[in-house]
């Protein structure tokens, strides 16, 4: 299936962003990327199911270009594919300082999904939790009052 939506690896870890056009998809992925992402598909993104996860690929028109709006297309860093295992959905913002974890259903394989915030940082904070994820085992309440 091709769904409207840029990914990025970071360390073998795909991260899918979805949203609208002109949602700022790209814009997110190029800032990933400056941090040291890999790009594997812009604007268009084939995915598939692989056993129990998901693959994402670029179609092979658009493969290995990103566009920067005002700029023109660039040809970052590629990984041909990614097993996915990150949701950021552009068309919701999140307002909760500390959310409750949401899920995206693909192929019904459930991948945590994210909101962007309002933050400056958000896609350094999204680069930090691809490498090292979540600090699930600590009571939050217990780290910051």
């Amino acid at each position: 299936m091709i769904l409207h939506a840029s990914c990025i690896d970071i360390d073998g870890r795909g991260i899918l962003i979805l949203g609208a056009s002109g949602s700022g998809k790209s814009s997110l992925a190029i800032q990933l990327i400056a941090l040291g992402a890999s790009l594997v598909a812009d604007d268009k993104t084939l995915v598939t199911r692989v056993e129990n996860h998901v693959v994402a690929r670029c179609p092979a028109t658009i493969k290995g270009l990103i566009e920067a709006r005002g700029i023109g297309f660039l040809r970052p860093k590629l990984v041909q594919e990614t097993r996915l295992h990150l949701v950021i959905d552009l068309n919701q913002h999140e307002t909760s300082r500390l959310p409750e974890q949401k899920y995206h259903d693909l192929f019904k394989v459930k991948l945590p999904l994210i909101y962007p915030t309002q933050m400056d940082g958000f896609a350094s904070a999204v680069y930090v939790l691809a490498q090292s994820g979540l600090a699930q085992d600590q009571n939050p309440s217990d780290v910051i009052s």
